[in-house]
């Protein structure tokens, strides 16, 4: 076990941190100046390593806000030579499907067979109103042929069972999961749920008792009619990765990319904990739903549930707290404590950090100490609120709100880019003008999707979910 005490701390400027209940008034200056702030460090032994900061390390006497963001990242490893997976690839053959989507769907499923080593154990499953599937087979070269011909079997027909395929593929993993270190199930849809099971609720507790099974489960949308927060759900509970593609010619890439990220899998079961002491409270951890709160004594236990992490991987959190100084000194804000299964080491591991600022009257050592990464990160995921906002009103048919939802946005890049500079934001600026002209130009319902879902995709990504948004 490896127990890092890190004092961190970097400070942002207060009209971009600040939902400050009545601002202190700072002094100007000292004739004692502190020293500097150290810069964060990584921490961590195992396969996964664990970079913390705060939005300052220097805080006012009073109450304001604070964010914290933990960079979290996976080993290298040499030459990236992947491990054996047992995969359960599952396919929507719904009416919708038929044409061109299915057709590619049906080509990347023989691009993926034709990747899989001797030691990796494939089954396919294909849903419409019923359910069919061909179990596990390890790919030999006959028995790839026998896939393939089955793939080649594959119609378009009836309506859209996801839980029936969900739940046919996890048995199939589930007869070989002992035998494999990884178990993956690849999901991909075009549509809503029709059929079966279709509350949303019921569906996602469905992925998450899969997961619990040691099972992580990817989803990939196609098109623009999927309901995007259904299959990002999967995905989150599911501890893989999500993908949006507009287009189903981009399939094979992202199977090879999901393959590779099984394959080389090194970290499951990551949980992040703050356990948060009086004097501070953590509101919440932005974008991230699967977020469990308990008390412990005088500490609230604040758990974030994280994705599998393949090799080299990197994820990111960002919290925002409230803290309150009332004399100078060292002030806790949140201990971080960082769990998972090393799959590297065969062994349960723990990091631990600390999250501290030192409470001063000198404004500018407020002002001087400010970490310009964490002001960066932070002003990305509080944007990435309001682009996901944004997206909620595209679907509501509402664009002209959707389009001042991003105008917000502008406001916290310049505030973040006048602490670290116009470059530092300069990507995200752009960003926000090409969506806002898709919003402006789109036409009719299908582009208005279309817009919606890549504004999701780009709110998962800015709220730290960069690995495992494809």
């Amino acid at each position: 076990m490896n127990r890092t005490g890190i004092f961190l701390a970097s400070a942002a400027m207060l009209a971009l941190v600040a939902l400050v209940a009545g601002v202190p008034h700072l002094t100007s200056g000292s004739p004692s100046q502190p020293d500097p702030a150290p810069r964060p460090r990584p921490s961590g032994s195992g396969s996964l390593s664990m970079t913390a900061r705060l939005s300052h390390p220097f805080v006012a006497l009073g109450t304001q806000d604070v964010f914290a963001t933990v960079d979290l990242r996976a080993v290298e490893l040499a030459n990236q030579q992947r491990g054996a997976v047992n995969l359960a690839l599952v396919i929507d053959r719904s009416g919708s499907m038929s044409g061109f989507k299915l057709n590619q769907a049906k080509q990347a499923a023989r691009q993926l067979i034709s990747q899989l080593e001797s030691r990796d154990r494939l089954a396919i499953v294909h849903y419409g109103s019923d359910v069919k599937s061909l179990d596990g087979l390890l790919a030999t070269a006959d028995n790839k042929q026998k896939l393939l011909a089955y793939v080649d079997g594959i119609f378009d027909d009836g309506g859209t069972n996801i839980a029936a395929g969900l739940t046919t593929a996890r048995d199939v993993l589930l007869s070989a999961r002992n035998d494999f270190k990884v178990n993956r199930l690849i999901l991909i849809s075009d549509g809503q749920p029709t059929e079966g099971t279709t509350d949303t609720g019921e569906l996602t507790n469905l992925v998450r008792d899969i997961r619990g099974y040691g099972v992580s489960v990817s989803s990939i949308g196609v098109g623009d009619d999927f309901n995007e927060q259904l299959m990002a759900g999967f995905a989150e509970v599911g501890a893989g990765a999500y993908a949006y593609l507009q287009d189903a010619a981009q399939l094979s890439a992202i199977f090879q990319k999901d393959l590779n990220a099984a394959g080389t899998q090194v970290a499951r079961g990551v949980t992040l904990t703050f356990r948060v002491p009086r004097g501070a409270q953590l509101q919440r951890v932005l974008g991230y739903s699967q977020v469990s709160r308990r008390r412990d004594g005088d500490s609230e236990l604040v758990t974030v549930a994280l994705p599998d992490f393949a090799a080299s991987q990197q994820e990111r959190v960002v919290a925002h707290f409230t803290v309150n100084a009332s004399t100078g000194g060292s002030l806790d804000v949140s201990a971080l404590d960082l769990a998972y299964t090393d799959l590297l080491r065969d062994s349960a591991m723990h990091d631990e950090a600390r999250l501290a600022a030192m409470a001063t009257e000198q404004q500018q050592v407020v002002l001087d100490n400010r970490d310009k990464d964490a002001i960066v990160f932070a002003a990305r995921a509080r944007a990435a609120a309001n682009t996901e906002r944004a997206a909620e009103q595209v679907a509501q048919g509402d664009r002209d709100g959707a389009l001042k939802t991003l105008e917000l946005n502008s406001i916290l890049f310049d505030e973040a880019s006048a602490v670290a500079g116009p470059s530092a934001l300069a990507e995200d600026r752009k960003s926000q003008n090409d969506f806002a002209a898709g919003i402006g130009s789109a036409t009719g319902e299908e582009e208005g999707r279309a817009v919606q879902k890549q504004l999701r995709k780009k709110a998962r990504q800015d709220y730290g979910l960069m690995g495992s948004t494809y």
